[in-house]
């Protein structure tokens, strides 16, 4: 975890005990988990702008939670390879992700997380693994729909990802939860799966995203065995845009993909 982070969560909970608030009392009052309180203030996870506008006026309204988020940084816990990315994600209007290894990033439980990064070898240290799943829970705050703008998603997900059961039945089980949840409070989200048979398959190559920024600009991110790639080149962007439309085409529309979604929740 960051030090911006670790001070942030201090700060919160100082502001909170002064306030005379239990953490469950704090939660209920801003409309957050407990669980989600606890994981800011431990500084595992970066607040969103609707957890700090809702929390000023219940710790005071002073302002000073509002001056201190700018300050937060994400980049610690980010493989190197994938920084370059990870500031382009910051700013995107709109972020395209197909992905047919894991879950997406910001789709994910801090739980799934946490098994993702123990089941790849090497296998890291303590801090290490603590500063990637809180970066990684971080980066969710681009789901927002309080963003202004908010940021329009895409994401293609092989169906065969999810049934995996990576963590076992619990984290599965929670992972399913978090994810149904997303889907139908964000309606800035747009989720598809990939059927386990689709003979007819786009996306052969490889998990890839792409983005959108505010001047119109299209960049792209390719991954691989401990390597990334940031896509500049107008050829190969409008390459993998091609193949993305197809891939939204050949996957579960929408609704069919939440429905099915469902029915394996279920099955758990």
């Amino acid at each position: 975890m960051s030090d911006s982070l670790r001070t942030f969560g201090a700060f919160l909970q100082a502001l909170r005990e002064h306030a005379g608030l239990s953490r469950e009392e704090f939660a209920d009052k801003v409309g957050f988990s407990k669980h989600t309180v606890a994981s800011i203030e431990q500084g595992r996870r970066m607040p969103d702008r609707d957890f700090v506008e809702r929390a000023e006026p219940v710790l005071g309204g002073t302002g000073a939670l509002r001056k201190a988020a700018p300050h937060l940084s994400r980049q610690a816990g980010l493989a190197s390879w994938f920084r370059q990315w990870a500031r382009v994600e910051m700013t995107a209007i709109s972020l395209y992700t197909y992905e047919c290894r894991v879950l997406p990033g910001l789709l994910q439980t801090e739980a799934y997380a946490r098994a993702v990064s123990m089941d790849v070898p090497p296998l890291p240290d303590v801090n290490e693994l603590e500063e990637r799943i809180a970066a990684r829970i971080a980066r969710q705050e681009l789901l927002a729909v309080t963003r202004k703008p908010p940021t329009a998603f895409s994401f293609i997900v092989e169906q065969a990802v999810l049934e995996r059961w990576t963590g076992g039945e619990a984290v599965t089980r929670e992972q399913f939860d978090g994810l149904l949840e997303l889907i139908e409070r964000n309606w800035n989200v747009e989720f598809q799966l990939m059927p386990l048979r689709q003979p007819s398959h786009a996306g052969l190559d490889g998990p890839m995203r792409l983005a959108e920024t505010p001047d119109n600009r299209w960049f792209a991110y390719s991954e691989g065995q401990q390597n990334g790639r940031l896509i500049a080149s107008p050829k190969e962007i409008s390459l993998l845009q091609q193949r993305y439309a197809k891939l939204r085409s050949q996957a579960l529309p929408p609704a069919d993909s939440l429905r099915l979604l469902k029915r394996l929740r279920g099955t758990l």
